[in-house]
C-alpha cells in the first residue's frame, strides 16, 4: 500500500496555500507523489455537496444533519478513489490531499453537542475506512488558527476576489463551533498540530511551510 498525507484546517487557515507550497517543495526535492483536492467540484460526484453548500437544502448548515452531510462528501471521495487513484495507491504511491474524511470531523461534528462528538468521530472513521473501504491517512497535518484570524483571512479573500462564501463560510457562529471541533478532533485522532499564529498574528507562510516540510520528510515519507 501507498501513503496518504492530509492537510486539514478550518476555512481561512491558509491550508490550501500550504498544500501548494508543500507540493512545490516535494517536487523540487525529487519526491514522487500525486495531488488530491476535495471536494471535486468539477465532477458529477460533488452534485449533492454543491446543492448543500449552495443552500438548496436549507440556508443554515444545521438544516442537513451531520451524518447525512458527511455521506455527501464521503461519496465524492469514494468516486475519486475508485476512478482516479486506487491503483496508484495500491502500488505504493504517495498521495497528498487537501482535505479528506478529516473535514467531516471538523465541519459536521460541529452540529453535535460536545459530548456526542467522540462517538461521531468513531462512526466517521468506521463508515469511510471500514464500511466504504477507503484508505486511512498515514498522517494528518492540522493547521491550527484562532477563529478571529481565520475570519479576517476569509473576509479579506472575499473582498479581493469579489466573491461570497458558501453557507459554511458565511456563518460565523458555525465556524466558531468548527474550530472547537477541529481542536477536539485533532486530540481524538492524534493529528499533527501546526500552530499558525504567534501573538495573535499569522506566522510567515514560509516558516509554516518549513515546519510542515520537515515533518513530512523526516517522519512520514
Amino acid at each position: 500500500m501507498g501513503k496518504l498525507i492530509v492537510l486539514e484546517g478550518i476555512d481561512g487557515s491558509g491550508k490550501s496555500t500550504q498544500f501548494q507550497m508543500l507540493c512545490s517543495r516535494l517536487e523540487k526535492s525529487g519526491a514522487e507523489f500525486r495531488r488530491l483536492v476535495f471536494p471535486q467540484y468539477s465532477e458529477p460526484s460533488s452534485a449533492l455537496i454543491k446543492m448543500y453548500l449552495g443552500g438548496e437544502f436549507g440556508t443554515s448548515p444545521e438544516d442537513v444533519n451531520a451524518y447525512a452531510a458527511s455521506a455527501f462528501f464521503a461519496v465524492d471521495r469514494f468516486a475519486s478513489y475508485k476512478k482516479v487513484w486506487k491503483k496508484y495507491y495500491d502500488a505504493g504511491g504517495v498521495l497528498l490531499s487537501d482535505r479528506y474524511t478529516t473535514s467531516n470531523a471538523v465541519h459536521q461534528a460541529s452540529k453535535l453537542g460536545e459530548a456526542e462528538r467522540a462517538a461521531f468521530f468513531d462512526w466517521l472513521y468506521e463508515f469511510e475506512f471500514t464500511l466504504m473501504g477507503m484508505p486511512e491517512p498515514d498522517a494528518v497535518i492540522y493547521m491550527d488558527v484562532p477563529l478571529e484570524t481565520a475570519l479576517e483571512q476569509m473576509r479579506r479573500r472575499e473582498a479581493e476576489t469579489n466573491t461570497a462564501g458558501d453557507i459554511h463560510e458565511t456563518d460565523s457562529a458555525y465556524l466558531k463551533k468548527c474550530r472547537e471541533c477541529a481542536v477536539q478532533a485533532a486530540e481524538h485522532y492524534g493529528w499533527k498540530r501546526i500552530g499558525c499564529t504567534e501573538g495573535g498574528v499569522m506566522r510567515r507562510a514560509e516558516d509554516i511551510s518549513e515546519e510542515i516540510f520537515d515533518y513530512v520528510t523526516r517522519e512520514v515519507l
